[in-house]
């Protein structure tokens, strides 16, 4: 990412204090730090002010901070709110906006315990978080970036697919095609869930085998240069009889008519009524337990929500996930997901993995 984006970021940021009536941002959540200076190390906060920002770490990331940051680095030998209040109060700061959705009770009345007369802490909860929303060019590239290798991880694994596996050996042959690709890491804990347990739409991978003539489902994602991608993909290891190939079918529909609707000005709540209107008719409307998707970037899971009244008008250049689905308890699930970009003049399906039911 060039330098000149987090300059530009930050400026965003802080426009938007006045209206928050706060004089300057402590930036305490991994992902928002990241966003507003690049620096990917599990110890850090920022401070950021109109016109400037300063990054906080400790010495185990002191070389790291300097190759990846672009604004002031602190090196901190101690607890790292202490010389962050101090440096707000060498700026004479006097309303300090911080993430209250984010930062922890103990973090909170560590840093309220040392402010100087007259600094106050304001609430700024989803301040970064709404400009995370809408991606740049180049994020919108790392995107695409991780959802190939994601699709070619899954395309490398399930290759490998033998009845008999477990559906845990298959979560870790998965996580092993990630990284052998370049990836840092996956997104979340890979969702590998066969026959019956497929109906439990975030089912934990076991030691129960994978059998011919039962539903496979697989939810991966995977982390590449800190963005994430999201797919679910089914396959069948046999012959798919009537009740799945329907079953299949009426979910692949909604899917596809929530595709669809994603365009700028739709709502998020749009999409995913689309999406129920097609299972209402097919009478699978309570079959679908969860909402149509989310948007995703330096976190799996991000703002906007597609789901039932959700008012937020879509824009271009958000990063969304589509995945409906339908679960019968003691027969099975199926979902199908892809990763979505809004764009001016509708959406571009990022996910090249293809949607047919892979039978095996």
């Amino acid at each position: 990412m060039a330098r000149s984006e987090f300059v530009e970021r930050r400026r965003r940021a802080s426009a938007a204090f006045d209206s928050r009536k706060i004089d300057a941002l402590i930036v305490s959540s991994a992902p928002n730090v990241r966003y507003l200076t690049g620096f990917t190390g599990s110890a850090g906060m920022a401070l950021v002010w109109q016109g400037g920002a300063a990054l906080f770490t400790d010495p185990r990331y002191a070389i790291q901070a300097e190759g990846e940051v672009d604004c002031a680095v602190r090196v901190v030998r101690g607890p790292l709110q202490a010389a962050l209040i101090a440096a707000a109060a060498r700026r004479r700061l006097r309303r300090l906006g911080f993430e209250d959705g984010r930062l922890t009770c103990k973090a909170y009345r560590e840093i309220e315990a040392g402010l100087p007369l007259g600094v106050t802490l304001e609430p700024a909860a989803g301040l970064v978080e709404v400009l995370r929303t809408v991606k740049s060019a180049g994020e919108i590239e790392l995107i695409r970036r991780s959802v190939q290798l994601n699709s070619e991880a899954f395309a490398r694994a399930m290759a490998n697919l033998r009845p008999g596996m477990t559906e845990s050996a298959l979560a870790a042959e998965i996580d092993y095609r990630m990284r052998l690709l370049g990836a840092e890491r996956p997104a979340f804990d890979t969702i590998v869930a066969a026959g019956a347990r497929s109906a439990m739409p975030h089912a934990q991978p076991s030691s129960q085998t994978i059998r011919n003539n039962r539903l496979l489902l697989v939810d991966m994602g995977a982390s590449r240069e800190g963005y994430a991608s999201d797919m679910t993909r089914m396959a069948f290891l046999g012959r798919p009889g009537r009740k799945v190939r329907e079953l299949y079918g009426a979910v692949l529909e909604a899917q596809s008519a929530a595709v669809d609707a994603v365009r700028p000005g739709a709502t998020a709540g749009s999409v995913d009524r689309a999406a129920r209107r097609v299972l209402r008719a097919h009478g699978l409307e309570k079959a679908f337990v969860h909402s149509t998707g989310h948007g995703l970037g330096l976190e799996i899971h991000e703002a906007p929500r597609l789901a039932k009244g959700v008012a937020t008008p879509l824009e271009a250049g958000m990063a969304i996930t589509v995945e409906p689905g339908a679960y019968l308890e003691g027969f099975g699930g199926i979902r199908i997901e892809d990763t979505v970009v809004v764009t001016s003049s509708g959406c571009e399906v990022l996910t090249p993995t293809s949607k047919e039911l892979l039978v095996l």
